[in-house]
């Protein structure tokens, strides 16, 4: 019995538990790097990522979780078999935290290419959080992208129901044509395509953004929201101007 308890406090002490971090929020930031976004426009996006993620209201968002703490990861996504971790899994907890992740996300070269897959994004985005060792609270994926085609790979609905299925909420940024002199591509309302196909779970909404400098400013208004368990008073928010 003594030599058993002795192996058994060898064995504790040679292989220590990983500890489980516990955030208020979970959040995979699912961004668009198909084919129909040049590396300038993935840059761009990523800036304005990097400016929404360091403003002082989305830091103050953060302090004001139960924890004081959210994690966060960003994702590029192209074709079915091209999804890039461009940041991995990072606990923010003020400024300095932020700063550093958004220095690291200007950083990497562009790496997910091809023509959309949606469903398979939103897999990988489940995936990320249900292979973590981080507890959050509430799990979201922020997916975002100007179009709602699905060229290969599941289908979008079939990536929805996984991360609905796993408790994982799913909001949307639509991002408007950048080389359309209204905005609008002409192949429908991509608001309104977000709504019906992907967003899904409690208090699941659609934030609309242009390709000008009120980007940066759309993805704080949804990160603010996100952070805070706050939404808008409409399902689809005012494109940002």
């Amino acid at each position: 019995m003594l030599l058993l308890l002795a192996l058994t406090i060898a064995l504790s002490l040679s292989s220590p538990a990983t500890a489980q971090s516990e955030v208020d929020l979970e959040l995979v930031l699912l961004a668009d790097s198909s084919g129909s976004i040049d590396d300038g426009e993935i840059m761009f996006q990523r800036q304005g990522y990097a400016t929404a993620i360091t403003d002082p209201e989305v830091i103050a968002a953060i302090g004001n979780t139960a924890y004081g703490s959210i994690a966060v990861t960003y994702v590029e996504w192209g074709q079915f078999d091209s999804q890039d971790v461009v940041v991995p899994w990072t606990i923010l907890d003020g400024a300095d935290t932020a700063q550093a992740f958004a220095e690291a996300l200007m950083n990497p070269p562009r790496r997910a290419r091809g023509r959309n897959s949606i469903g398979a994004a939103l897999l990988f985005g489940r995936d990320m959080i249900e292979g973590n060792n981080i507890r959050g609270w509430r799990r979201i994926i922020d997916f975002s992208g100007d179009s709602a085609g699905n060229f290969n790979g599941p289908s979008i609905g079939e990536g929805r129901r996984a991360a609905l299925d796993a408790g994982i909420t799913i909001n949307g940024l639509a991002i408007l044509c950048r080389r359309c002199a209204s905005g609008r591509s002409g192949f429908g309302d991509l608001e309104d395509e977000f709504e019906y196909l992907i967003i899904g779970g409690p208090g699941a909404f659609v934030v609309t953004a242009d390709g000008g400098a009120a980007f940066a400013d759309a993805v704080k208004r949804k990160l603010i929201l996100e952070i805070s368990g706050r939404r808008p008073v409409a399902t689809i928010a005012q494109a940002a101007r």
